[in-house]
């Protein structure tokens, strides 16, 4: 379970996305080369955008033999008898972010495809590591119909997870498909990052007065998000942790977005639900502790740092 100093190429699908504008910016200041797949384009001068349907994989597998700009084609011919290196890393954030952007059916399909393309695309060309992007929606009260209690505290990676809609089933079928994938090609790396709700940095100020003094809203994030631009660390934190094999591991920020701390607030909020360990004084409901201990996330953009309220 070795760390790699080692820049890496990196193929990012869904990167002009609100998350993604931010991780790749973060990666290229580690060092990392990117290739941005999106069918929007990036404006950022040292990335490429190559527009492809990942739902087609054709053009999957076509977009991860790609050059990641045009100035490649200077390079020599390799040994295999093309200019083409394949990427060291592929990071797959690309998916209809959400329910009622299209039909339900169209949003399972979409998402679900695109993450099985990707997957078995990366792995039968080779690449050793494979980051996808899950969601907290999976812990089942996000698009839940009505009022809805998490089964226990905090939420960790081996909760039951049982969603009732659409979205939140897509992204748990993308985890089959990675689990499933890293079984069939041992020795590949596929991590799942169930990503909370994204902060910009513009948001902390105009969202985070509401979040914090009308807490009965955040429930169904469970009073938990995640900065992109340390989003953008954990992605630089997968790339180059090697020997994992398969993990599920939450995205989300260290603390609780409250004035009260994490277990006096929930006994208040939702007296029903049990907590299966004791937790930190201000730790988020939707935990990040593996993620802390097993690639040594250190939050930079705690939100009481971002606004005063």
């Amino acid at each position: 379970m070795a760390a790699s100093s080692a820049p890496k190429r990196i193929a990012f699908t869904g990167g002009s996305g609100k998350a993604g504008r931010h991780c790749i910016p973060y990666l290229l200041s580690q060092g990392h080369q990117v290739l941005n797949i999106d069918l929007q384009p990036l404006d950022h001068p040292h990335v490429h955008t190559l527009k492809a349907d990942l739902t087609d994989s054709g053009q999957t597998f076509n977009a991860l033999t790609s050059h990641f700009h045009l100035r490649n084609y200077e390079n020599p011919r390799r040994a295999d008898g093309t200019g083409v290196q394949a990427p060291d890393a592929v990071i797959h954030f690309a998916a209809y972010a959400r329910n009622m952007l299209v039909p339900d059916s169209e949003c399972f399909r979409g998402n679900v495809l695109s993450t099985y393309n990707v997957i078995e695309a990366a792995c039968k060309l080779g690449i050793k590591k494979v980051v996808i992007a899950s969601s907290e929606t999976t812990y089942g009260v996000c698009f839940a119909q009505g009022d809805t209690d998490y089964h226990h505290f905090p939420l960790e990676e081996e909760y039951d997870n049982d969603p009732e809609d659409t979205y939140a089933t897509s992204k748990l079928c993308g985890e089959r498909c990675a689990r499933s994938f890293a079984r069939r090609f041992p020795g590949t790396d596929i991590y799942a990052l169930r990503i909370g709700n994204v902060i910009e940095p513009h948001e902390y100020e105009r969202d985070f007065p509401e979040y914090v003094n009308k807490p009965e809203t955040r429930k169904r994030n469970a009073w938990s998000y995640i900065d992109a631009r340390d989003l953008g660390q954990i992605c630089d934190l997968c790339v180059r942790k090697d020997g994992l094999g398969f993990q599920v591991f939450n995205a989300t920020n260290t603390t609780i977005t409250t004035k009260i701390p994490t277990v006096p607030f929930l006994k208040e909020m939702c007296p029903n639900t049990p907590h299966w360990r004791e937790m930190d004084e201000w730790e988020a409901p939707l935990s990040n502790r593996k993620i802390r201990e097993v690639l040594g996330f250190k939050e930079n953009h705690n939100w009481r740092d971002e606004v005063k309220i």
